[in-house]
C-alpha cells in the first residue's frame, strides 16, 4: 500500500551512499554480455544467479526505486504494478522477470506481500547491481532501469531513467523481447 506520511526506515546507510546524484550513463552495448549477479529472491526464497538463464531463456532485468516498504518511488510504482499485473504475459513467451530493489530483507518482505507480487523480487541493499549496470542514482536510492536480454545473455534493449520517461513501458519492453 502506498502511504505518504511514514518515513521510518528511509535515513539508513544506502540513502547516504544514493544521496548525490550520479546520471544514468549505461555503457553496455547492445549484443554484449551484461555483469553477472548472484541475489536473494524474497518472493520465492532462494538464491537467484543471472548466469544461470544464460542458454535457458531470456531475461528482463527491471532495476526499480523502492525507498522503504512503506515508500515506493511515485515514477516506479506504476511500473512494478503494471509488471505484475503482466508478468503472466512474460512467463508465456518464456521470459523471466527479474525486478532487483535496494530495500533491504525485512523491507522487500513487506513490498512482497502489500503488492501480491507475482514475480521474483532480488534485493541488492548494496547496491553493487546497480552500479554494474550504470544506472544511475539520486536522492537516497538507484534510478530505474530496464534491460532485455536474449537466451545467451546478451543485451537486446536497454532503459534508462529520464524525467520524460522513468521507465520503459511494458508494452515497449514486451515489444523487445519479440516473438
Amino acid at each position: 500500500m502506498l502511504t505518504s506520511t511514514d518515513f521510518s526506515g528511509l535515513v539508513n546507510e544506502r540513502f547516504f551512499r544514493n544521496f548525490l546524484p550520479i546520471p544514468a550513463t549505461n555503457s553496455l552495448k547492445i549484443g554484449e554480455r551484461t555483469p553477472d549477479f548472484e541475489l536473494p529472491d524474497i518472493t520465492r526464497g532462494k538464491l537467484v544467479k543471472l548466469s544461470n538463464y544464460r542458454g535457458q531463456q531470456p531475461v528482463v532485468l527491471a532495476f526499480t526505486r523502492i525507498f522503504t516498504e512503506k515508500q515506493y518511488c511515485p515514477l516506479c510504482y506504476p511500473h512494478i504494478i503494471d509488471l505484475n499485473r503482466k508478468y503472466e504475459e512474460f512467463t508465456q513467451r518464456g521470459v523471466e522477470v527479474l525486478m532487483i530493489a535496494s530495500t533491504d530483507k525485512q523491507q522487500s518482505e513487506k513490498v512482497v506481500e502489500d503488492l501480491g507480487l507475482k514475480m521474483p523480487l532480488l534485493i541488492d541493499p548494496s547496491c553493487k547491481s546497480f552500479r554494474d549496470y550504470e544506472v544511475g542514482q539520486a536522492l537516497g536510492a538507484p534510478l530505474p532501469g530496464q534491460f532485455v536480454l536474449d537466451k545467451d545473455g546478451r543485451l537486446r534493449y536497454k532503459h534508462l531513467f529520464s524525467f520524460l520517461e522513468p521507465n520503459a513501458t511494458v508494452e515497449k519492453v514486451l515489444l523487445a523481447i519479440g516473438k
